[in-house]
């Protein structure tokens, strides 16, 4: 379940304010060690609040979901990763905003924002992280041309890893 209140007469500054509230909770969520079940924020007359539900928890008799705790499972040697990828001097990379899921394109069937060899400006799409059902466009901070596009399209990201590659222009 997910609402969101602010009054008729918010207006653009309404709009601005539940924008802000919604990137605090992709934030304040991100940060956040367990699972969580209910969030709500507000900022002046703009009400944010979101509650997730498991599927079992409509019934009134349903005891709480066990806690599932998992071993630890060392990593299996492979390729270089973009996170182990040594930085190249000079060039610069397009982070991840927030942990969620990348992806290259718009929509599913759609062209990718970018390609290995195109040049972008400051303020570009290059990307989009998906959080919590919301798509949150990832833009580039500065000009340049793509040298590489470090993770691969639909795979999970975290806080702060390198996406995309840059030459500066």
């Amino acid at each position: 379940m997910s609402t969101v209140d602010a009054p008729d007469d918010a207006g653009v500054g309404g709009e601005e304010a539940l924008a802000g509230l919604r990137r605090q909770a992709q934030h304040l969520i991100a940060e956040l060690a367990g699972p969580v079940r209910r969030i709500r924020l507000r900022s002046g007359p703009a009400v944010l609040e979101v509650e997730w539900h498991p599927d079992d928890a409509t019934r009134p008799d349903a005891p709480p979901p066990p806690a599932e705790v998992a071993p630890p499972v060392a990593p299996a040697p492979g390729p270089p990763t973009a996170a182990s990828r040594p930085q190249v001097p000079g060039r610069v990379a397009v982070r991840a905003p927030i942990v969620g899921t990348f992806y290259r394109a718009p929509e599913p069937g759609a062209g990718p924002f970018v390609a290995v060899g195109d040049l972008v400006r400051p303020g570009q799409p290059v990307a989009i992280v998906e959080a919590m059902k919301l798509m949150n466009e990832v833009t580039a901070d500065r000009a340049g041309r793509v040298v590489a596009i470090l993770v691969e399209d639909g795979q999970p990201v975290e806080y702060d890893q390198p996406l995309v590659e840059l030459d500066p222009a």
